[in-house]
């Protein structure tokens, strides 16, 4: 009778640990044009150098830094725990990402970076932190975008790293679609392209392995419910329509819901996604799953606080940037930071 009720009394304890886990917080947020003050030869880097007409000097740089750990600390007092990954947009190399680390708030997250320099023109970057306590990375790289039919055109890369939590295969990607310069549908194919290699990616991945979760994430320049998004990853926005090779988007829920990540012309865009594979979202391999984001019905988060809004004038209730023009605003980021939660 005693060794049954200490086998039960274990039992009991090992359900109360397993439940008790924190789930794991997974980030992406685009930091808006987070460049240092030199002026960098073959880099059209221009704008952001104390010379310039935005003035761009170590006083602002320092206070775009400070902007960012508050944003980041807060997202981690949230939840008590610092995020696990948190994949990154607008940086203009590896030095202002180490700078953003550095700060007080943020040094106990104890992160390590994988960046990798891109061919785009502005010289701004994709790139990862990561905790080497949870994520246990095995390798990165990156994967150039190409756009058939012109050579000449680049942009950001592709950046992927894949390594083990809890001993589970994962496979990261960040990336930063082109842009709606010149009109939404004028460019519309160049972001269907971008779907389409990652979609290629993602395929090899799993055929590899079919155990491997994956993660795609980035700022996409287009909605959760855009064709590029939809068709072009196969991402689903319910997880009941999910099968076996699909992607689950618990954006697309959000945006449908009114919610979005950065605002244009008076309306609510939500271009800043957290993409995930079919046995993340199902649990149908391993134990890690996705987990809805507390007191809600999603599956996916924005991070919004008031002082990350624009109090008055004409950009009134939108995010707080750095600059509208060259006028110096002292603000965050055009966008607002975007998260999903893993748990067993």
């Amino acid at each position: 009778m005693k060794r049954l009720f200490l086998t039960t009394l274990f039992a009991a304890l090992i359900a109360v640990v397993c439940f008790a886990q924190k789930p794991y917080k997974v980030v992406f947020y685009n930091f808006e044009n987070l460049f240092d003050t030199i002026n960098e030869p073959g880099v059209l880097d221009d704008e952001f150098t104390p010379d310039a007409p935005k003035r761009w000097n170590t006083a602002k740089y320092t206070r775009k830094l400070a902007n960012l750990e508050r944003v980041l600390f807060d997202i981690a007092a949230a939840d008590k725990e610092f995020p696990i990954v948190i994949g990154v947009s607008e940086v203009e190399n590896r030095s202002v990402m180490e700078d953003v680390i550095a700060q007080p708030k943020l040094a106990a997250g104890n992160y390590r970076i994988v960046h990798f320099d891109s061919p785009d023109a502005r010289g701004v970057d994709v790139a990862f932190y990561y905790r080497p306590d949870v994520f246990k990375l095995e390798g990165s790289a990156a994967i150039p975008y190409v756009m058939p039919g012109m050579p000449d055109f680049k942009t950001r890369d592709f950046v992927t790293m894949w390594g083990t939590i809890d001993r589970e295969p994962f496979f990261f990607l960040v990336s930063h679609w082109p842009s709606r310069l010149g009109g939404k549908e004028a460019s519309a194919s160049k972001r269907m392209n971008a779907a389409t290699q990652i979609r290629h990616i993602i395929d090899s991945v799993t055929a590899a392995n079919p155990a491997t979760k994956v993660v795609v994430m980035g700022d996409l320049n287009d909605d959760a419910t855009d064709r590029s998004i939809v068709e072009g990853l196969r991402a689903k926005g319910r997880l009941e329509e999910v099968g076996q090779g699909d992607m689950f988007n618990p954006f697309i829920g959000v945006f449908k819901a009114g919610y979005g990540s950065l605002a244009y012309q008076d309306e609510w865009n939500l271009f800043d996604n957290i993409i995930v594979s079919e046995n993340l979202a199902t649990g149908s391999t391993g134990e890690l799953r996705l987990q809805p984001v507390r007191d809600t019905k999603f599956y996916g988060g924005i991070f919004r606080r008031p002082y990350m809004i624009q109090k008055e004038g004409q950009y009134k209730g939108y995010p707080l940037r750095t600059f509208v023009g060259n006028d110096f605003q002292g603000g965050f980021s055009d966008h607002l930071p975007v998260y999903i939660y893993i748990a067993k």
